[in-house]
């Protein structure tokens, strides 16, 4: 199956390099699992939720779509968890599987391909910073009439507790500590991408409850 690669002059030139370096990886990749015959195991997902079948992809699949993105050069966290984002979606999607389409390592390494590009996406994405924040507090309530800091205060204080305690722990991170993404991420063990989603995720939920 031949991968097509954008060449949009929209993508930065590391992107493109980047898509390039997959593609071919994909491409040298796949033939050599693509004679598995996993293609019953994928329908008893899809029609019967079949943990059983699913356990068996997880194991032949698992360890080979990580070993594909350590080939790419992806550090070995962020490898297992795009690996595991890529099974989820087996177990997710499995209905959408098409075998006189493509085999299922066809089909699943493209998932692991497009999840990497995904996250490459992410990871350009500049810092969540200070001004962030900013439009948030001034979205509240009657900060538009001199409602004074110590709402706001009370106010971010009471919402943070609403949000999953990952969410909350970077964000503190990010906005009290006023520390960079890339040092939280040492700090607390994680790819740099997960430190990102996680604080995007958190002001897209404290964000929704200004609007509440």
């Amino acid at each position: 199956m031949t991968i097509a690669v954008v060449t949009s002059d929209l993508y930065p030139p590391r992107l493109r390099r980047l898509e390039r370096k997959e593609a071919s990886l994909h491409s040298a990749i796949v033939p050599q699992v693509g004679l598995c015959p996993h293609g019953a195991d994928v329908r008893s997902v899809a029609m019967d939720r079949d943990t059983a079948a699913f356990e068996r992809l997880f194991a032949h699949f698992a360890p080979r779509i990580k070993g594909y993105f350590l080939r790419l050069g992806v550090p070995a966290e962020l490898a297992e968890e795009l690996a595991q984002e890529t099974m989820v979606a087996l177990w997710r999607k499995a209905e959408s599987f098409d075998p006189t389409r493509a085999s299922v390592a066809t089909w699943l390494f493209t998932i692991a391909r497009n999840k990497r590009i995904d996250r490459a996406r992410r990871d350009r994405r500049p810092d969540a910073g200070a001004d962030d924040m900013a439009d948030l507090m001034g979205a509240l309530p009657g900060a538009d009439a001199g409602a004074d800091a110590t709402f706001g205060a009370a106010w971010l204080t009471r919402a943070l507790t609403q949000l999953p305690p990952d969410q909350r722990q970077v964000l503190d991170k990010a906005f009290y500590e006023e520390k960079s993404h890339s040092v939280i991420a040492e700090e607390l063990g994680l790819p740099l991408g997960t430190v990102k989603s996680r604080i995007r995720l958190a002001l897209v939920r404290l964000k929704a409850l200004v609007t509440e």
